[in-house]
C-alpha cells in the first residue's frame, strides 16, 4: 500500500481503470451458459450479444464508446479464440442497457425454438455484487467501501425480482475475511414471466451499484445516473451534491 494506507502504491488495474471506465458506468462481466450443450446454440447467441451491442453502440453516448467497441470485438473473435472451457458459456463486458437487451433477444430466441434454454449469472468482480475495500469497491472514496452491505442488498433485490437462485459468500480472489459477494443465477426459458424478471432484476442488480458510486460522487455514475433518470421514468435516486468549496471555507471549520 501507498504511504497513506488508502492508495496502492501503484496504479492498479481496478481502482485506476476497471473502477472509473467500467464499472462506474455500470460495465461488468456479464455471464450465460448454454444449456443446450450444442455449439450451433452458443454460436448464435454470439452473434445475438454482438448484434445487440452494435445496435446499442448507433446511440449510445461517446463517453461509452470505447467499452463497447471492446466487447464487440471480444464477442466476434471468442469463437476463433476459443474462450469455451467445459461449458458452452460466455462472458462479455455489458452495461445494464446491454445486458437486459441481450438476455431479451436470448429469450426472444428460446421462445421461437432457435435455441434451448439459457442461464445467466455474472462474476463476482462487477459493478455492485461484491464489497471488497482493495479491489472491486477501491475506487468507492466517501468511506462506504468499507462497509459489507451492497453486496447483501443486491443478494436480497434479487431475488425479489425474479433471480432464479442467489447466493452469499466470501473470498473470491482476494482472501478470505477481505470481501463479501453476492451472487445469481437467472434461468431463461422463453416465457413472457422470464421476460418480466430479466428487466426487473438485472436493471436492479447493475444499478444498486451504480447508485452507490454516484452517491461517493464518482463523476462516470453521476454520468451514468443522470442518463439512465431521463431514460428511465420509474428511476429515482437521491442525487449526490458537490460542496461549494468557497462557502465551505467561509465557514471556517
Amino acid at each position: 500500500m501507498a504511504a497513506n494506507g488508502i492508495d496502492f502504491k501503484y496504479p492498479s488495474y481496478v481502482q485506476d481503470i476497471m473502477g472509473p471506465l467500467c464499472f462506474d458506468y455500470g460495465f461488468g462481466p456479464f455471464r450465460w451458459v448454454c444449456t443446450s450443450g450444442k455449439q450451433e446454440d452458443l454460436n448464435f447467441t454470439d452473434q445475438l450479444a454482438g448484434d445487440t451491442l452494435e445496435e446499442i453502440l448507433r446511440s449510445a453516448p461517446t463517453d461509452i464508446h470505447p467499452q463497447l467497441k471492446d466487447n464487440i470485438k471480444w464477442i466476434k473473435e471468442a469463437k476463433q479464440n476459443k474462450l469455451v472451457v467445459g461449458s458452452k458459456a460466455r462472458i462479455l463486458y455489458a452495461d445494464a442497457e446491454g445486458r437486459m437487451k441481450i438476455a431479451k433477444a436470448f429469450n426472444d430466441a428460446i421462445k421461437a425454438g432457435k435455441i434451448g434454454a439459457v442461464v445467466l449469472g455474472r462474476d463476482h468482480h462487477d459493478v455492485s455484487g461484491t464489497d471488497s475495500p482493495y479491489r472491486e469497491t477501491s475506487n468507492i472514496y466517501d468511506g462506504s467501501r468499507f462497509t459489507a452491505d451492497m453486496a447483501i442488498h443486491n443478494v436480497i433485490g434479487d431475488s425479489f425480482r425474479g433471480a432464479t437462485w442467489v447466493s452469499i459468500h466470501n473470498g473470491g480472489g482476494v482472501g478470505w475475511g477481505e470481501v463479501i459477494n453476492g451472487g445469481f443465477g437467472m434461468l431463461l426459458d422463453g416465457s413472457a414471466e422470464a421476460e418480466r424478471k430479466l428487466i426487473s432484476m438485472l436493471h436492479f442488480d447493475v444499478y444498486n451499484g451504480i447508485a452507490r458510486r454516484a452517491w461517493a460522487r464518482n463523476e462516470h455514475a453521476t454520468f451514468a445516473v443522470d442518463r439512465e433518470q431521463k431514460i428511465n421514468t420509474k428511476l429515482r435516486l437521491t442525487e449526490s451534491n458537490l460542496v461549494d468549496d468557497a462557502l465551505l471555507a467561509s465557514l471556517n471549520i
